[in-house]
C-alpha cells in the first residue's frame, strides 16, 4: 500500500458532483487524518457543508473527519459534537487516543448533563452521547464494578445502579461482595453527591434493596437510617431483628444513641410501642426500648468518667491562686476550667472546698459558676436535679443563679429531654411576662439555653412555638437566648417555615445580640442541608447587615460539614479576603474547619498563607479552624501552624492560638507528642504572668481546662469511628463553643463535644463482666501525662566548691572507667535475660522531629480491664480473646465505645462492676414480721 503523503487529490475531489467520489475522498482523508490533519483544517468548512447536506448519503462520515480533525486542532469541544453527530461511525471500541479521549469527554459531558437534568426536567441529553455513556459503562462493568457503579451514581442514574447489583446477583456474586458494593455506594453517595434529594433519594433505594435481602449488613442498614433521619426504617430492622439477633438488635440500638438524632430515637420508639404485633412485655423488647431511651447508656459513660477520673487538681488550685476572684472574667476562667477538667465526673469538690472564692463571683459569673454544676454532672440521671435544687427558682432569690441552674438543667440531661424538658417548659411560661419582674429577663435566658440543650434536634414544633413567644418579646437577653434554642430543637431539620421566620425576624428587630443568635440558630437548621441551603447562603451573603453575612458563613459551615465541597470552600475563602467586616472574615476562616473535618489533614496547608494576614481576626479564625477539624488528633502540622500564632502580638490571636492548641492535644502525652510538657508549662506560664494580657490569660486557663478534659478520659471527636459517620452533637458544641467570642456563658457547650474513650462491654442484661482485653500496642503511649503534683520540687542549689583543675581530670577519668564497666555489665544482663522484649527496629527516637510515623504495635500483648480508657490511636489495637467466656457479638475493624458481649457460658454466674446509677440504688428495707388476724383477713365477707 502506498503511502500518502499529500491531502490535495483527494481534497479536490470535494469540489467533484459525483457524490461516490466525495465519499471515496472522505473515506482515504478519513485514515490518513492523524498525518495530514494540517492539510485538510483548510477546507474544514467544506467537510462541514457536506454533513450539512441532507441529500448526501455519507454525512455522518464527514461529521467523523471533521470531529478528527477538530481533535488534533485542540478544539475538543468540536470534536466532541461532530462525534455525536458522526453516528454510528464513531467507533467506542476502537483503542486510539482520540477515541479515549472523546469519550472522556462526553463521559464527563453526559454526568454534566445529566446532574442539570435532574434539577431541571426541560434539559434535553442527545441520544447519542447517552448511547456513548452507556457503552462504555458496560464495558466498564466487566473490568471494574466498583469504577461503573461511582460514574453512574455521579451521573444519577439509579436504574444502572440496579441492573449492575441485578446483573451481579445473577451472575452468583457472593452476598458479602454485594454487601461490600453497598458499602462503596453509601460512601460515594455521602461523599460526592451534593443534591440532597438525589442523595436521599439514592439512599432510599439502597436500604429498600438491602430489606429485601436475606442476610444483609444491618449495620449498614443502621447508617443509611441515620442518613435518612427515618424512623420507620428503624422499626423495620429492629422488627426484623427481634427473636432472631436480639444481641444485634441490642448493637445496633447503642449504635443509634451515640449517633442518631433525639428525633429518630424518639419517634422509633413511639413505633416500638405502637406496634400490636410486638410482645411489649417480652423481655427482648423492653431491654431493647431501654436502650433506645439512652439511659444505659448516660449510666455507662458516668460510671466510666467517674470511676477513672485522674484530675490534676493542683492546675486548678494553682491557676485559681494567681488569677484575681474579683475578676469576672478570671473568675470565668476558672469557673469554665474546672467544669472542662471535671465533665461527666459527678467531682465537684473543687466548688465545694472553695466557697470563699465562689462567693466572690456576681451577677453572668454566677450563672456561669450555677451552670457549671450542669457541666459536671452531665449525663447524671439520677441526681442530677437533686444537685442543682438549691439554685432553681424557689429555692433562692438570686436570678443569676436561677438560671445558670435552668441552663445547668439541660446540659446535665443533653439529648434527654424526657426528665427535665416538661419542667424548664414550665419556668418559660412562668417567667415569660418580663414586664412583671425585672429577673425574669435572667431566668428566661438560662431555661431557654436549657431548653435548646436537652431539646437538641428534637424537632419538635410546640416547643418551637413556645420559644418564639419569647423571642417576639423582643428583648435583647431572653431573645437571644430563645433564637439559639430555637435553632437547636430544629437542628438539621431544614424547615422552611422556620428558617422563612428566623431571617424575618433578624431584619426587623434592632438588637444585635438577637440577630447574632437569630444567624446562628439558622445555621443549625441548615445543618447538613447542603444545596437545599444554597439560595438561603446567598441571600445572607449580600445582605448589608454584617451580623447576617457573619451568620451565612456558619451556615455554609454546617450545611457543608464534612463535605470537603470545593463551592463551599471557594464562598468562604473569597469572603475571607472580600468581605468588609473584620467579624465576617474571622468567622469565613473558621468554617473551613467543619467543611473540611472529613479531610483535616489538608487544613494547615490552606490556612498557613491566612494565618500570615495582616488582619488579626483571619489569624484567630485560622486557628480556629485548625482547631475545629484537627480536634483531638495532634496533628504535628497543625501545630506547627500555630507556633508562631501563639506568640502572635495580639492578645485575641494569642487566646485562640492556645485554645486550640489544647484541642489538638487532648490526650496527648510526652511519649505521643514530645513538646506537650512544654505546652502545659506555657500554659501555667502565662496564667501566672500578671504582666500578660487578660484575654491571654483567659485563653491559657480554658485551655488547662481543655486539655485535661472529662479527668483526662475524653476527646474532642467530631466523627463516629465505629460508624463513620459524623457527631452531630460534638459538632453543635462547637459551634456555640466559638460564639464564646461575644458570650462567655456559651463556653459550655463545649462540653457537648467531649466524648468517652473507652471500650465497655456489656452483656445482653446490661451487666459489665470483669474480664481482660489485650492491647497490642505499646502502653508508654497511653498512659496518662504526670501529675503536677506528683513531680519532686527541685532543691535549693547548694554553693558550688572551687575544684582544681587537676582534681576535675582525675574525676573524669575515674568516672569513664566506671562507665566502661557499668555497660559491660549491662551488656552482659540483656544477653543473658529471657525476659527482655527485643527492641523495635522500626521505632525511631520520638525526639527526632522529622518523625512523622512511629510504629506502636507489639507482639506481646499487654492486658487492660473492661471499662478502662482507651485513647483513639489505641483502638485498632484492642482485641478480645479467642477463647474468652465473653466475646463481641459484632466483629469490629476498630473496638472502641459500648460493645455488646456475647455469654458463651449463661448458666455460670460471673462478677461484674456496678454502674453509678446501681450503687446509688438502695435496697428497700425488709419488713418487720407481723401476725395475720383471723377476725380481719376474712375473704369470704368480701363481695365481689
Amino acid at each position: 500500500m502506498s503511502v500518502i503523503t499529500s491531502a490535495a487529490p483527494y481534497l479536490s475531489l470535494l469540489d467533484e458532483r459525483d457524490s461516490a467520489l466525495k465519499v471515496y475522498a472522505l473515506e482515504s482523508l478519513d485514515k490518513q487524518v492523524n498525518q495530514l490533519w494540517s492539510e485538510i483544517a483548510n477546507r474544514i468548512s467544506d467537510i462541514e457543508q457536506l454533513f450539512e447536506d441532507d441529500h448526501f448519503t455519507h454525512r455522518e462520515l464527514a461529521a467523523l473527519l471533521a470531529s478528527k480533525v477538530y481533535y488534533n486542532l485542540g478544539d475538543y469541544d468540536s470534536a466532541v459534537k461532530y462525534s455525536l453527530l458522526a453516528g454510528d461511525t464513531f467507533d467506542t471500541s476502537e483503542n486510539s487516543e482520540y477515541v479515549e479521549t472523546i469519550v472522556s469527554k462526553c463521559i464527563d459531558s453526559y454526568i454534566k448533563l445529566s446532574q442539570k437534568k435532574y434539577q431541571d426536567n426541560s434539559i434535553v441529553i442527545e441520544p447519542q452521547l447517552t448511547k456513548i455513556f452507556e457503552q462504555m459503562l458496560t464495558k466498564c462493568v466487566q473490568d471494574d464494578v466498583k469504577l461503573a457503579l461511582g460514574i453512574s451514581l455521579e451521573s444519577y442514574r439509579l436504574d444502572i445502579i440496579q441492573q449492575i447489583l441485578d446483573t451481579q446477583l445473577k451472575n452468583g456474586a457472593s452476598n458479602e461482595v454485594i454487601m461490600n458494593l453497598f458499602g462503596y455506594l453509601l460512601t460515594c453517595c455521602t461523599t460526592v453527591i451534593n443534591d440532597v434529594n438525589f442523595k436521599r433519594e439514592t439512599l432510599n433505594v439502597l436500604i429498600t434493596l438491602l430489606f429485601n435481602f436475606e442476610n444483609p449488613d444491618y449495620f449498614l442498614i443502621t447508617k443509611i437510617i441515620v442518613q435518612l433521619n427515618e424512623a420507620s426504617y428503624a422499626h423495620k430492622q429492629f422488627k426484623k431483628l427481634l427473636n432472631s439477633f436480639d444481641l444485634m438488635a441490642y448493637q445496633i440500638a447503642f449504635d443509634l444513641v451515640a449517633i442518631a438524632s433525639q428525633e429518630l430515637l424518639s419517634s422509633t420508639l413511639k413505633l416500638i410501642e405502637a406496634d400490636e404485633s410486638l410482645d411489649q412485655e417480652a423481655i427482648n423488647v423492653l431491654r431493647l426500648k431501654k436502650i433506645l431511651s439512652g439511659v444505659p447508656t448516660c449510666d455507662l459513660d458516668l460510671t466510666f468518667l467517674s470511676e477513672n477520673r485522674n484530675i490534676d487538681i493542683s492546675i486548678l488550685n494553682t491557676t485559681k491562686k494567681a488569677l484575681d476572684g474579683r475578676n469576672s472574667l478570671y473568675h470565668s476562667a476558672v469557673t469554665f476550667a474546672n467544669a472542662f477538667m471535671h465533665a461527666g465526673t459527678t467531682d465537684d469538690n473543687f466548688f465545694r472546698s472553695n466557697i470563699e472564692w465562689l462567693g466572690k463571683a456576681n451577677h453572668w459569673s454566677k450563672f456561669s459558676a450555677t451552670a457549671a454544676f450542669g457541666v459536671i454532672h452531665k449525663g447524671n440521671l439520677t441526681n442530677g436535679r437533686k444537685v442543682l435544687e438549691p439554685y432553681l427558682p424557689g429555692r433562692t432569690s438570686n436570678a443569676h443563679t436561677n438560671g445558670g441552674a435552668l441552663f445547668g438543667l439541660g446540659l446535665v440531661y443533653a439529648g434527654q429531654h424526657s426528665h427535665v424538658l416538661s419542667y424548664l417548659l414550665e419556668n418559660l411560661q412562668k417567667f415569660s411576662d418580663v414586664s412583671e419582674n425585672k429577673d425574669s429577663d435572667t431566668i428566661l435566658h438560662g431555661a431557654c439555653l436549657g431548653i435548646g440543650a436537652t431539646a437538641m434536634g428534637l424537632a419538635d414544633m410546640n416547643l418551637y412555638n413556645e420559644l418564639n413567644t419569647i423571642l417576639y418579646a423582643d428583648s435583647a437577653l431572653s431573645g437571644q437566648a430563645a433564637a439559639l434554642a430555637m435553632g437547636l430543637v430544629m437542628l438539621g431539620t431544614g424547615n422552611e417555615d422556620t428558617l422563612n421566620d428566623m431571617l424575618t425576624y433578624a431584619q426587623e428587630t434592632q438588637h444585635e445580640t438577637i440577630i447574632r443568635s437569630l444567624a446562628v440558630g439558622i445555621a443549625l437548621v441548615c445543618y447538613g442541608q447542603e444545596n437545599k441551603a444554597d439560595k438561603l447562603i446567598e441571600k445572607m451573603l449580600e445582605h448589608k447587615d454584617a451580623i447576617l453575612r457573619y451568620g451565612a458563613c456558619f451556615t455554609i459551615g454546617l450545611a457543608y460539614c464534612g463535605t470537603s465541597n470545593e463551592d463551599a470552600i471557594k464562598k468562604l475563602l473569597h469572603v475571607a479576603v472580600s468581605d468588609s467586616n473584620d467579624n465576617v472574615r474571622r468567622a469565613s476562616v473558621m468554617c473551613l474547619g467543619f467543611v473540611l473535618l472529613n479531610d483535616y489533614t489538608k487544613v494547615p496547608t490552606i490556612v498557613e498563607l491566612l494565618s500570615q494576614s495582616h488582619n488579626p481576626y483571619v489569624r484567630y479564625g485560622a486557628a480556629m479552624a485548625l482547631a475545629i477539624s484537627c480536634s483531638g488528633h495532634g496533628l504535628k502540622s497543625a501545630l506547627d501552624v500555630l507556633e508562631p500564632l501563639s506568640v502572635d502580638a495580639v492578645d485575641f490571636v494569642r487566646q485562640g492560638a492556645i485554645i486550640a492548641k489544647a484541642m489538638i492535644l487532648i490526650q496527648q502525652n510526652e511519649k505521643s507528642y514530645p513538646k506537650v510538657t512544654e505546652f502545659r508549662d506555657k500554659l501555667a506560664a502565662t496564667v501566672s504572668n500578671k504582666h500578660e494580657e487578660s484575654l491571654a490569660r483567659f485563653g491559657a486557663t480554658l485551655a488547662q481546662g481543655i486539655i485535661d478534659a472529662g479527668g483526662r478520659n475524653t476527646t474532642i471527636q467530631l466523627e463516629n469511628t465505629q460508624t463513620n459517620t459524623l457527631n452531630m452533637k460534638a459538632i453543635v458544641g462547637l459551634t456555640l463553643f466559638t460564639q464564646y467570642w461575644y458570650w462567655h456563658p456559651l463556653a459550655h457547650f463545649l462540653s457537648l463535644s467531649f466524648t468517652p474513650t473507652s471500650v465497655i462491654g456489656v452483656t445482653e442484661n446490661l451487666k459489665i463482666p470483669k474480664i481482660k482485653i489485650n492491647c497490642f500496642a505499646r502502653p508508654e503511649y497511653f498512659v496518662y501525662p504526670p501529675k503536677a503534683e506528683v513531680q519532686i520540687e527541685k532543691q535549693a542549689e547548694k554553693v558550688a566548691t572551687a575544684v582544681l583543675s587537676t582534681t576535675h581530670r582525675a574525676r573524669n577519668r575515674a568516672a569513664k572507667k566506671e562507665k566502661v564497666k557499668e555497660s559491660k555489665m549491662d551488656i552482659d544482663e540483656k544477653a543473658d535475660s529471657d525476659s527482655e522484649k527485643p527492641k523495635d527496629e522500626s521505632v525511631k527516637d520520638s525526639d527526632d522531629k522529622t518523625e512523622t510515623h512511629v510504629s506502636l504495635y507489639c507482639k506481646e500483648p499487654y492486658e487492660i480491664e473492661n471499662m478502662t480508657r482507651v485513647l483513639p490511636e489505641q483502638m485498632k489495637y484492642i482485641t478480645f480473646t479467642k477463647n474468652s467466656r465473653f466475646v463481641p457479638f459484632k466483629k469490629f475493624k476498630t473496638i472502641s465505645g459500648i460493645v455488646v458481649l456475647k455469654d458463651t457460658e449463661p448458666e455460670k454466674p460471673f462478677d461484674y462492676i456496678k454502674t453509678t446509677k446501681e450503687k446509688n440504688r438502695k435496697d428497700a428495707p425488709l419488713p418487720r414480721p407481723f401476725k395475720i388476724d383471723p377476725s380481719i383477713d376474712n375473704f369470704d365477707d368480701i363481695e365481689d
